[in-house]
């Protein structure tokens, strides 16, 4: 038996192909010299330009309603839009958000915690609270808290299904704005746990293994290499869940507490100007959700230094880079 050093024949190849080494493109054949006379034109897109056309006439329809439409009385609005009541009423709101954020994501850490626990008693305690607080709508919540001294009329301190060393009226401690706080902290808790938990169980389990064979403590482990990559996956939902109660502290109107939405209600009650108190309620709502926005990019950006080698520029940075390029532009030279 022999075995053929000879090479097997090339495949025949269809009449017009110019083969693998041969240049192809819409280049090929043509001298640099006469390559430099082509002529680049940009790609049209008449719908595209056709679609933006009537949004900014629909744009420019509403602006220009809001201007001469007289039942929008920007006079009352204007009259209204910094009085002492209204910004006393957004104090209010923001103190509701603060009491809120913060005791919904410290108890939210530890419901978060308990579900990640290895305990399967508190692992289903911590799901039936999730369960029962995601379940229930808001304004059920509070005012249910609101009435808690129609059930408990006293509360007490001692043994359990003993004595008590000392009690204390329910409705003396628990009035009206303690009663908004507690439902706003429990309800937040219950989405803020899950919002945790989900940032922890998308840290690759890879980086707690790694720092557990250098014998790194597991306290350490969570708050030194586990929450700082974490929170890059928590800060969008968790901004998101305080920009939502910001506009949810509007619920508690109905404990009669004087937020801005409840405050708004009682001036045009009086005054009957329902339109324009409601455009004032709904633009310190813009402003403050504004503020908020802000401050959430420039957190998330400090967050990501660990993942980029250079955090993404700010707006006021990319305007200052726009501003720097003009002058190229305009010249028809390279920015």
């Amino acid at each position: 038996m022999t075995v053929s050093t000879q090479a097997p024949p090339a495949p025949a190849r269809p009449a017009g192909d110019p083969g693998p080494g041969s240049a192809t493109g819409p280049g090929a054949g043509l001298d640099p010299g006469e390559l430099d006379g082509l002529r680049t034109v940009r790609a049209r897109h008449p719908w595209r330009w056709a679609a933006g056309a009537a949004a900014l006439v629909v744009l420019v329809q509403f602006l220009h309603g809001l201007a001469t439409n007289p039942a929008w009385d920007w006079a009352t609005f204007r009259l209204y839009f910094t009085a002492d009541t209204i910004l006393q009423a957004i104090g209010r709101t923001l103190e509701l958000t603060a009491y809120g954020t913060v005791l919904g994501f410290a108890l939210g850490a530890v419901v978060a915690a308990m579900r990640l626990s290895r305990s399967a008693i508190l692992r289903t305690l911590a799901w039936a609270y999730v369960w029962v607080f995601r379940s229930i709508p808001l304004i059920v919540q509070l005012v249910f808290w609101f009435n808690l001294s129609y059930l408990y009329k006293r509360f007490g301190f001692g043994i359990p299904f003993g004595p008590t060393f000392g009690d204390f009226e329910t409705v003396g401690v628990l009035g009206a704005l303690g009663a908004a706080v507690l439902g706003l902290g429990l309800h937040q808790a219950a989405f803020a746990a899950e919002i945790i938990r989900g940032g922890v169980i998308a840290v690759d389990a890879g980086q707690r293994e790694a720092a557990a064979a250098l014998g790194i403590p597991r306290g350490r482990q969570a708050w030194r290499i586990v929450l700082p990559q974490a929170m890059r996956s928590i800060l969008p939902a968790a901004a998101n869940e305080v920009i939502s109660l910001l506009k949810g502290t509007s619920v508690v109107y109905v404990m009669a507490i004087g937020e801005l939405f409840y405050q708004a209600q009682v001036i045009y009650g009086r005054t009957g100007r329902v339109v324009p108190l409601l455009m004032v309620a709904t633009v310190w709502y813009v402003v403050l959700t504004t503020v908020l926005s802000i401050g959430q990019y420039y957190v998330e950006r400090y967050f990501s230094r660990g993942a980029r080698r250079t955090p993404p520029p700010t707006p006021l940075q990319r305007l200052r880079a726009f501003l720097r390029s003009l002058p190229a532009r305009t010249s028809g030279g390279t920015p």
